[in-house]
């Protein structure tokens, strides 16, 4: 036997308690900095040296957001009915339950109601750790309802766009999503109800043509990967060829 004793904090040769420190410390992937978390976290989660914004839950989305982190949340009990019954590697309904268990989130989303600098908004902010922040029928009826509650009240949204695109999962279903949101937010246009949509990363596919782009003003991060593939190579064949 070694003439020390291996302990729960790990002794070297010296004796010497060994400090651990894994996860203390983050590296920006842009600069390639190496950050102390609480430093990051206090300069909300902005890398101080290339201004690189990290990913953030919806959670501390709309604690930054909102005064004083205050806000009543609503449709949090809406849940995937998993109509197709998909399975791929696993079944789409474990999947649900686990993203359910990591987050703490019934789905993708959370609709707020709160004071922004001192004007109540409606606030819908993505949740991108739950199955890549992608849009089926309870996010795309969540920011429907929160859409209609604006248009109905005179209050702002803002709409927090954190997401892979539609649900795949869920079908065709998940495509309806992008009419139906569309169509609310034409009545809320109608209405003169200011919407401001919020990009971050990533910010693509089916999120983006029925809400990400029909605003009254676009709020981005650096660098937000914002994309919709199909629509780029429909532009990209509509060009005049050069001679």
């Amino acid at each position: 036997m070694a003439w020390f004793k291996r302990q729960a904090g790990e002794l070297d040769t010296s004796g010497e308690r060994k400090v651990r420190t894994e996860g203390l410390w983050v590296k920006c992937e842009t600069c390639r900095q190496i950050i102390w978390k609480k430093d990051l976290e206090e300069n909300l989660n902005v890398c101080p040296k290339c201004d690189r914004h990290f990913r953030i839950d919806a959670r501390t989305r709309l604690a930054q957001l909102l005064d004083d982190n205050e806000y009543e949340v609503s449709d949090s009990n809406l849940t995937s009915t998993d109509p197709l019954k998909f399975v791929d590697l696993k079944a789409y309904s474990a999947r649900l339950k686990q993203a359910q268990t990591d987050t703490g989130l019934k789905d993708a989303i959370i609709n707020a109601r709160g004071k922004l600098n001192g004007r109540t908004v409606i606030v819908c902010s993505m949740e991108y750790a739950f199955i890549g922040g992608s849009m089926g029928a309870v996010v795309g009826e969540a920011i429907t309802r929160g859409i209609v509650q604006a248009t109905e009240t005179g209050m702002p949204i803002v709409i927090v766009s954190a997401s892979g695109g539609a649900r795949m999962m869920e079908g065709v279903i998940s495509l309806m999503q992008l009419a139906k949101i569309s169509a609310a937010l034409a009545r809320l246009d109608e209405a003169k109800v200011p919407f401001i949509s919020t990009l971050t990363a990533p910010n693509q596919g089916g999120v983006t043509a029925p809400f990400a782009r029909l605003c009254s003003l676009h709020i981005a991060e650096p660098a937000p990967l914002d994309a919709f593939p199909a629509r780029a190579r429909l532009e990209h064949a509509a060009r005049p060829s050069r001679p």
